[in-house]
């Protein structure tokens, strides 16, 4: 007889959005019970995406930095690569976290349930469990955090493993020779720059005119600098017409913008060229859940369903796809749920590619309010001016700051450089509590710190800043 469960709150995916959906509502008196697929919690995120890619990415850039200390007088010799010992890293990295997530579930008194869950109505959950058995769940209420896989288009639909999204790339099962990466988004950048690092020849072919298509221009070309020494080519305005595979190798067929082809052999291929929402076969169709033409849920700004009975947040809620956003839903939904006035009303959402050098931004860019015709100002800090870019030999980068003219407040800034995923939080507060270019300004940063570059671009727009001259503007 298949087992009925009852609970409050119904949180389905562990990732994060629903573990720290079901924490928070947990934390709020609730009864909540967690349904992910997998044993254990912690999602893509965790298991297969953000976590274990920065993992590896650190171990990139700790190479990359033991080649550049011979011009600050410090030789290394060739780093040796033991990739079992590499995976056993990556691999314990999660494997501590996972661990820290359960036990914070057990601590809240969050009943985990280890099945794949599909809607039968507004208020009941069909559970399959891995041994094969079955189950129902009646819930109040239900969050959807279902989150997003890999996208693959049909063409790269091999059935071969040496033809891989992201999670294959992750699973670093050899060090390929040559690498081809196709799509020039972040996710290919990042796993581009871990296996060039360790040894393989990587290409990079984007179909459109630049790399990382949704970020400012001015941060990108730092970056695209440096890969263009890091990468054996980067093929803009390309596309992957095919693939071949065979035992020897893969032959891809590249085809440039001109309509000339040409054929290239790799050993293998990152296919990362997106990531689509996680909302069919889920039942859906037996509630009253709307999903959209893109295959996102929608959602209102509590982030209610079209359903009374049923919330969406994360990747499978719309866009921008980040985690940082589907934890802070899961805190709105939590608020939302226990009475509270809440709403996602955020103006930041930060975006952070983890390459070398990062690049960050968040809130209005100048690509944006061009686009808009929107008068900003756009004031720039290059790093070259920066005692503390230029003792730690990376002066590439460029802290840039959007300032409205009238009332010199900052709705956006975008930084390039190293480490610039920490300081954008400084940036997203600013943007987030509406700060005026004065309060950055006058700001004590300490010095000598890249955290300095912020403060002194804000100087730039009244023409004082300490380590750069520019006439006062009329």
């Amino acid at each position: 007889m298949a087992e009925t469960i009852e609970t409050e709150i119904a949180v389905i995916g562990a990732g994060p959005g629903g573990y720290p959906a079901a924490f928070a509502c947990a934390d709020h008196g609730m009864k909540v019970t967690l349904i992910n697929a997998e044993e254990k919690p912690g999602g893509v995120c965790l298991h297969r995406g953000c976590i274990p890619s920065k993992a590896l990415l650190h171990v990139a850039k700790l190479i990359h930095e033991t080649g550049e200390s011979s011009h600050w007088g410090v030789t290394f010799a060739a780093p040796k690569i033991d990739v079992d010992a590499l995976r056993s890293f990556k691999n314990g990295v999660i494997e501590k976290l996972v661990g820290g997530v359960g036990q914070l579930c057990q601590a809240r008194g969050i009943q985990y349930v280890a099945a794949r869950a599909t809607f039968a109505d507004s208020n009941t959950l069909n559970l399959q469990y891995a041994d094969g058995s079955k189950g129902t769940l009646k819930f109040r209420h239900a969050i959807l955090a279902s989150g997003s896989s890999p996208a693959m288009p049909a063409l790269f639909k091999k059935d071969d493993p040496r033809v891989m999204d992201s999670t294959g790339a992750l699973n670093l099962e050899d060090i390929p020779e040559r690498l081809l990466v196709i799509g020039g988004g972040y996710i290919g950048l990042e796993m581009g720059s871990v296996y060039a690092a360790i040894g393989s020849k990587v290409v990079v072919v984007e179909m459109l005119p630049g790399l990382l298509p949704g970020a400012d221009r001015e941060l990108v070309r730092p970056l695209q600098k440096r890969l263009e020494t890091l990468f054996e080519a980067i093929h803009l305005n390309t596309k992957v017409e095919s693939l071949d595979v065979k035992k020897a190798g893969i032959t891809a067929r590249l085809v440039g913008e001109d309509g000339k082809a040409t054929d290239e052999k790799f050993d293998r291929v990152l296919v990362s060229i997106g990531r689509r929402p996680n909302s069919q076969n889920l039942g859906l169709e037996n509630t009253r859940v709307q999903v959209d033409a893109k295959g996102f849920v929608t959602v209102d700004a509590q982030r209610r369903t079209t359903d009374t009975s049923i919330f969406a947040i994360g990747d499978v809620a719309g866009e921008p796809m980040l985690a940082h956003k589907a934890t802070r839903e899961a805190k709105v939904v939590a608020e939302v749920l226990a009475g509270e006035p809440a709403e996602f009303d955020n103006v930041a959402i930060p975006a952070v590619v983890f390459t070398d050098p990062e690049i960050a931004w968040c809130g209005l860019t100048e690509t944006q309010a061009k686009a808009d015709n929107r008068e900003v100002v756009v004031v720039r800090f290059p790093w070259g001016a920066s005692g503390r870019a230029q003792s730690i030999g990376r002066t590439e980068g460029l802290t840039k700051l959007i300032v409205e003219p009238k009332t010199e407040r900052v709705p956006g800034v975008g930084i390039v450089g190293a480490g610039a995923g920490e300081l954008i939080a400084e940036g997203a507060l600013a943007v987030e509590t509406a700060v005026v270019a004065r309060d950055l300004a006058d700001t004590i940063h300490a010095h000598p710190t890249l955290s300095e570059t912020l403060m002194e671009a804000a100087e730039s727009v009244f023409a004082q800043a300490t380590h750069m001259y520019r006439p006062k503007r009329k």
